[in-house]
């Protein structure tokens, strides 16, 4: 089976041979194959730019591998501003002896990812590092998109606002412990991982403008909630009933004391829309596979500023607190 050479990062006949042979032939576009040492861009108003390394374990997973999550995490990064995802920029830093089998499985799934919302790759580099110098694959990408929805931000949230969350939450870190783990589930976890550029752009479509929108990647749906009740100063009254949590996740949390609402996920976004959106922004999201489980979560409110507050099932309530030190340390 084909490995990965040393000789193949650099820079000469073996370099342009992999690049061409493997990159080109599935990223193909006028931009890049220009090879140029940077890439000549054509964007109208403002734009929103993003940058993020990952370097996830294990590499494949239920759902998703790294490069499908590389494709993901950025576009949504971009989608989050209101913006149309439009170019990116990546670089693979790859360990000598790395089967060329699983790197073009990586590469395709990046090349189906992109299809999704239409981002191009555009400009990249590739380095080969002796062994042990990375564990298997890094990659680092970077992000370009047309805003087409301005004034989205944390600071935008009022008392009587609306909190949505777009997917069940937790799904890729336990997904990614149970494989770490090796743990025995009767039901196979899947990531969330997924592009979210398409139900977002059917939000502006339907001409509803989110407040605030943000993917709950690391530190969950804790995190996000907390920094948006920091940054506008108000309080957030959440109902844990109300949350989605997949059966094995709970089993997970259960089974190891963790918290659902703080790991990670890579294409469950949560949403602060107008009270009177929040019927017509849910069935919009219902009609995307990605955002199909969508459920309306909790409001905005005066008291408590600073802090969330979770409404148990049992009617008591508590403060969801922020994320404390590393959950699960290379999640993405």
């Amino acid at each position: 089976m084909k490995r990965i050479q040393l000789a193949q990062g650099g820079g000469g006949e073996e370099t342009t041979g992999l690049i061409k042979g493997l990159f080109f032939k599935h990223f193909s576009n006028e931009i890049l194959e220009k090879m140029e040492d940077a890439a000549t861009l054509h964007v109208k108003g403002p734009i929103a730019f993003t940058t993020d390394s990952f370097t996830v374990s294990p590499l494949f997973f239920e759902g998703g591998n790294i490069g499908k999550l590389a494709i993901a995490g950025t576009v949504n990064d971009l989608v989050m501003a209101g913006a149309k995802p439009l170019y990116l920029t990546c670089s693979f830093m790859i360990e000598e002896g790395f089967l060329l089998e699983e790197l073009e499985s990586i590469v395709l799934s990046m090349k189906e990812e992109m299809a999704k919302s239409g981002v191009k790759i555009v400009a990249g580099d590739t380095k080969v590092v002796p062994k042990g110098g990375v564990d298997g694959l890094f990659i680092n990408t970077t992000g370009i998109g047309e805003i087409v929805c301005e004034g989205i931000s944390a600071h935008n949230l009022k008392a009587g606002h609306a909190l949505i969350v777009s997917n069940e939450v937790g799904n890729h870190g336990a997904c990614i412990l149970a494989k770490r783990e090796e743990l025995d589930l009767e039901m196979k976890l899947k990531t969330d991982c997924a592009s979210l550029w398409a139900p977002v752009e059917a939000l502006f479509a339907a001409g509803i403008k989110p407040l605030a929108l943000r993917d709950a990647t690391r530190g969950g749906l804790s995190a996000v909630l907390n920094e948006w009740a920091e940054a506008s100063k108000v309080g957030l009254a959440v109902s844990e009933k109300a949350i989605p949590v997949a059966q094995e996740v709970k089993g997970i949390c259960e089974l190891l004391g963790f918290e659902p609402y703080e790991f990670a996920n890579e294409g469950t976004m949560v949403l602060c829309v107008e009270a009177a959106d929040v019927e017509k922004t849910l069935s919009v999201l219902h009609r995307f596979e990605e955002t199909e489980k969508a459920c309306y979560i909790g409001t905005v409110v005066g008291e408590h500023a600073g802090k969330v507050v979770l409404e148990t099932p049992w009617g008591s309530h508590r403060f969801l607190e922020p994320p404390k030190g590393e959950l699960l340390p290379r999640i993405c």
